[in-house]
Formats: C-alpha cells, sequence, structure tokens
C-alpha cells in the first residue's frame, strides 16, 4: 500500500506503483491544477511539491510529477496548486504574478507558482536570481517572461527577512502558506516505510530517462523505488577517495560542500545539465545505467577516473567506469546487480578539472558534444591527465589514448595540436540530427583546447 500525504489528506492506495504521479494527482484524485503539457519533463507544467522528513523538518524542493512514478511519493508530503491556496488571501507567489501580469493563457501558471514557492521554502536566503533559477524547468509561451521575472524580483522582496532555519513556521505565521504545514512532520513520521519485494521487480531511482523512454513498460511493472533509500544516498570522503551513493541527486551534488571544495566549478558547471526539477529528482547511478553516449554525469565521471561499485545480492564489487559501457546501451552489469555508488581518488592539490559542453540551448538541452578533464601539472609538466568525451562514439568515451599521449608534454598550442591527431583517431562519430561527423570532430577538437585555455591561459 503506497501512503503519502497529497496537500492536506492521507493518501492510502493500491494503484499500480508505476504509474505517473501525475495522472494520480489528476484523474484518481480529481486534482485539475497540475496540467499536462510534454510528459517528458521539460515544459514544467506539472510541476508540485515533495516534502521530505529530514531532522525532524520537512524539506520541500520542485519535481516533475510526469516522470515520478507513485511509488517515489510513497512517504512524503506531495504538495498541488490547490495544496498552497489560502482562506482569504493570494500567496506571495500568487500576488506578484497577478500583480505583475505574469500570466496570460494560464496553462503554464501552475507550475510556475509551485517553483516560486519551492524558493521561498528553501533554506536559503531569498534573491531575485535565485527565484528565477527556480524557474528553470519552467517554460511560458505567452509572457516573454520579463513580466515573470519582475514577479521574482518581488518574491524575493516578500521573502527578505525569512527565517532560513524555520522558513515553514515563518511562512504560516506571516499567512503566507495554509496552517495545516505545521502538522506534516508528524504525518510523514507515522508512515511506515514502503515494503516492496525486489523479486522480479523494475528497480527506479528518480525515473527521469524510464519515465519517458518507457512509461507504458513501467505503468505495468513490479516498481521497487530506491530513490530515498539511506544505503544508496549520500556523499563521503574516507581513505582518500570521494565515494557518492548512487540515489544522491544532482542537485544534492550541487548543494554538497565537500564536492563544492574538492570541485570549486563543478556547481556551475552542473548547472548545464537538465533543468531544477530534473536535478531534484535525476540521479547519479540512473545517468551512469542510462549509458547514453552524451550523458552529461557520466562525462564527468569518466574524467574524474571514477570506480563505480557493484551490488550483487550481499555481495560488492568495483569496476571502473571506464570500463562498464561495453557497446551502445550495452554495460557490463549482469542480471540481478545493482550500481550501489560511484567513487574516485583524490589528488593531491593543486590539480584542474573542467567540464565543456555544446548544445543549441545553453539550458535545458541535450550535449552535441561534451567533454571533461582532470590535469595534474608539476614542474612544468603534465604529470596526470584523464580526459573525457561525449557524443563522438558510441558510449561515453573514456579518451584513453590522448589522456596518455599528454602525460609528461609540457603544455602549449604545439602540444594541443599533436594531441588533437591521437584524439582524432580515438572517436568515432556519426552525423545526425546534433551535427554531422566533421562538425563533431571540430567541436571536440575546440572543447579541448577550451579546456586548457580556461585552465592554463598564458599557456596556450
Amino acid at each position: 500500500m503506497i501512503t503519502f500525504l497529497l496537500n492536506n489528506r492521507t493518501i492510502k492506495t493500491d494503484k499500480n506503483p508505476g504509474m505517473p504521479l501525475l495522472d494520480f494527482i489528476r484523474y484518481s484524485e480529481e486534482l485539475p491544477g497540475t496540467k499536462i503539457g510534454c510528459r517528458e519533463g521539460d515544459c514544467g507544467a506539472c510541476t508540485v511539491l515533495e516534502g521530505v522528513l529530514t531532522d525532524n523538518q520537512v524539506v520541500y524542493k520542485s519535481i516533475v510529477s510526469c516522470l515520478t512514478p507513485l511509488a517515489n511519493a510513497h512517504g512524503k508530503h506531495i504538495v498541488t496548486i490547490e495544496g498552497i491556496n489560502l482562506d482569504n488571501q493570494l500567496s506571495p507567489v500568487q500576488k506578484a504574478m497577478v500583480d505583475n501580469a505574469a500570466t496570460q493563457c494560464g496553462f503554464c501558471t501552475p507550475g510556475f507558482v509551485m517553483s516560486f514557492t519551492g524558493h521561498c521554502l528553501d533554506k536559503q536566503a531569498s534573491t531575485a536570481k535565485g527565484a528565477i533559477a527556480s524557474v528553470s524547468g519552467n517554460i511560458c509561451r505567452c509572457t516573454g517572461y520579463k513580466s515573470i521575472e519582475r514577479a521574482a524580483e518581488d518574491i524575493a522582496k516578500y521573502m527578505q527577512n525569512k527565517d532560513i532555519e524555520n522558513p515553514i513556521k515563518w511562512m504560516v505565521e506571516k499567512g503566507y502558506l495554509p496552517q495545516y504545514f505545521l502538522q506534516v512532520p508528524s504525518k510523514l513520521r507515522d508512515i511506515e516505510p514502503i515494503g516492496i519485494s525486489t523479486n522480479n521487480a523494475t528497480v527506479i531511482a528518480g525515473g527521469t530517462d524510464l519515465m519517458v523512454q518507457k512509461a507504458d513498460t513501467i505503468y505495468e511493472s513490479n516498481i521497487h523505488p530506491v530513490l530515498h533509500k539511506k544505503e544508496f544516498k549520500g556523499i563521503t570522503i574516507d581513505n582518500g577517495r570521494c565515494r557518492i551513493g548512487a540515489s544522491t541527486t544532482v542537485n544534492e551534488l550541487m548543494q554538497s560542500a565537500q564536492i563544492q571544495e574538492l570541485l570549486p566549478n563543478l556547481k556551475e558547471q552542473l548547472m548545464l545539465i537538465s533543468s531544477e526539477p530534473i536535478r531534484n529528482i535525476g540521479t547519479v547511478a540512473g545517468n551512469i545505467v542510462n549509458a547514453s553516449p552524451i550523458g552529461d554525469l557520466s562525462i564527468i565521471l569518466l574524467a574524474l577516473n571514477s570506480e563505480i561499485t557493484i551490488l550483487d545480492g550481499d555481495r560488492k564489487k568495483g569496476q571502473p567506469l571506464k570500463d562498464f559501457y561495453l557497446g551502445y546501451k550495452k554495460l557490463n552489469l549482469q542480471k540481478g546487480e545493482l550500481v550501489e555508488s560511484v567513487s574516485f581518488p583524490i589528488l593531491n592539490k593543486p590539480y584542474h578539472f573542467n567540464f565543456e559542453k555544446v548544445s543549441k540551448r545553453t539550458h535545458l538541452d541535450i550535449a552535441s558534444v561534451n567533454s571533461a578533464v582532470l590535469i595534474k601539472v608539476e614542474n612544468d609538466k603534465i604529470v596526470e591527465c584523464h580526459l573525457s568525451a561525449g557524443g563522438v562514439s558510441p558510449i561515453p568515451l573514456y579518451l584513453k589514448e590522448t589522456s596518455k599521449f599528454l602525460v609528461g608534454k609540457t603544455i602549449s598550442t604545439e602540444t594541443l595540436n599533436q594531441a588533437n591527431e591521437v584524439l582524432q583517431a580515438e572517436i568515432s562519430p556519426i552525423g545526425d540530427i546534433r551535427g554531422s561527423v566533421e562538425y563533431k570532430r571540430l567541436l571536440l577538437k575546440q572543447l579541448v583546447f577550451a579546456h586548457f585555455l580556461k585552465l592554463f591561459p598564458d599557456k596556450c
């Protein structure tokens, strides 16, 4: 039995656990404020809030309900547009949208309102920039966005004195949230963890890819959710390695102080991956096992010389990530095995890391070609180098020969030109909608040069 809070009601249902949360909200519970748009997580019309009980407080984040299997709602507080309505007044988000004429046809408006509300509930100081970033996954075809940006500025003003230690209590006391939000923690504590057999079950974490590619199959499958299982979460540093749990989300990576210390620019670089509500549910292992040749996280992790830990029952085994991909969408993973975590060695400082991506749009788009590099230089020579690339091979590609060639070399334009000759022999791009073979070869050459120009501007 799947049990969760939907707005101010406790839901107990035996509906198929692979059913999209969006469909349950609209058709089973008859809450039509959450809209059906693309069903691929791109438009944001179906955005709702997911509240997870953490350290006796509920932490809310925006998610796309079209890509969320019903099973992942178990034990959570799911909030739709109907769930933030006040009796006699508009919420500050709703008021800002109205005052700035930030809606026209209205179809996308509930999604914007919920994303902005998630920003208000965040345990960080509210700014106009942060409010705008919170709606990175919401598309509007009418307004031209300027009125929505002005609404974001007003929202930041409303929130300027927010209690970041307990934003929910503060918003309830201000009359910005319904009173029932204060009872949510105790109600969530009463929900027992979900018990679903793993026998003949489809293991699913965030579902951001499976719910697009295999929605009908997932709907009809026995689902075993692992997105919120503690044994698959967390970021730890031990014995010179950084370990990331398989179900760690992209936004959890972005917000990790440990990751920011190791890779200071990674937070900005991860902003190039999908959108806020997708990053809230898209996981590390999901990106790895998806095996897309242009998977951004896979390319980043390959350059970090990562190893994955595979769980087979009670047994664990390690495997270099670069050996995990056997062919297009073919993995060195046997039936019944799960990716438990991914880890990478921490080099002695100083070392340099960079990620580059070319796509038709800067944000919320799939790469034509992407690349990452981890490099260490001593006495003006490269002593360690790990280079990866996507979009130039049937698999996320670790550029073994190019990386090997660069070790021992002095950084210069001549060295990079020589490395490009090795690089071009190592890749095998195909022409498709994202570019011709020649274009992709040129792009990767330019991205490799971009790595070195950014990291060593005085040497190239």
